[in-house]
């Protein structure tokens, strides 16, 4: 049986790789200005830092229609049996519930899968999934390596301004404020789907040495690791935290660094980095 890949454009995976393993991508949309863009097809993060700091008000997002997964769906089962769907956490996006609707229409050829994570979390799910297909695993075989993955993996990011969250609702004016005021930096992660705090850290040295201690807690007695950065805007503060964890003497791969989509961008604003790993 042939699967076809498919996520969303949350999965922050660079256009030339997509393009290169045959991952179909259904995009979310970034509201901004009264114009609705195509995330990592019409707007870049940049862009939308730009505007915020021009004056326009903070962007909104939203999820892909039944119908954009429908299309995507009959695209990719042109040439395959059946299509393995692999999007952000229903916890944080309405893009779950919108292909299981539109997998409706392809009955038994769909299989829907929530990550519970965001960014390169899913991201990275789809890579484990295209390499497991390409070694000839069966649906069944590489469902039970996701769901191994997404009941089992290390995520930590920081973010340069707590204004975005606030916007979000994922943290309180207050709490921002004060953070702002004593260059509180939150360490965040994300439990059974949703972006929660793991801690706080004065200052951004601090902030990397914090998320360098609980990798390490984590990551040690396990086997090969694969990690993969996510950065938005400049990258020379992830560059330091890569250079911190592959430092540490673990058996610690990295797979993957890219840069936030417009998307998840517009949630966690200019300045943010982090990332994900899993264990072979």
């Amino acid at each position: 049986m042939r699967t076809a890949l498919v996520t969303d454009s949350t999965a922050d995976l660079p256009k030339p790789l997509r393009e290169r393993l045959g991952v179909f991508v259904v995009p979310l949309y970034v509201n901004l200005g009264g114009r609705v863009y195509r995330d990592w097809e019409e707007i870049t993060p940049t862009e939308i830092f730009a505007k915020v700091r021009s004056g326009e008000a903070f962007p909104t997002t939203s999820q892909p229609s039944p119908e954009d997964f429908a299309r995507v769906y009959g695209e990719a089962l042109k040439g395959a049996d059946h299509a393995l769907s692999i999007h952000i956490s229903s916890k944080l996006s309405g893009t779950v519930q919108s292909a299981l609707l539109a997998a409706e229409s392809f009955p038994g050829r769909v299989t829907v899968f929530d990550s519970q994570a965001a960014s390169l979390g899913v991201g990275m799910m789809v890579l484990r999934a295209h390499e497991l297909l390409m070694a000839g695993q069966g649906l069944a075989e590489v469902l039970k390596e996701l769901e191994r993955i997404r009941a089992d993996h290390f995520v930590r990011f920081t973010v340069a301004t707590l204004e975005f969250l606030k916007r979000g609702g994922r943290i309180g004016g207050a709490q921002a404020f004060l953070g702002t005021l004593l260059n509180i930096k939150p360490i965040l992660t994300l439990k059974e789907g949703r972006v929660e705090t793991a801690g706080r850290a004065r200052g951004e040295r601090k902030a990397r040495e914090e998320i360098v201690k609980d990798f390490r807690a984590w990551a040690t007695g396990r086997g090969k690791v694969r990690a993969f950065f996510l950065y938005s805007g400049e990258e020379e503060a992830v560059r330091e935290l890569k250079a911190m964890i592959l430092g540490l003497g673990l058996p610690v791969e990295e797979a993957l660094v890219s840069e936030l989509g417009a998307v998840i961008a517009s949630h966690t604003g200019p300045g943010t980095y982090g990332f994900y790993a899993y264990s072979l």
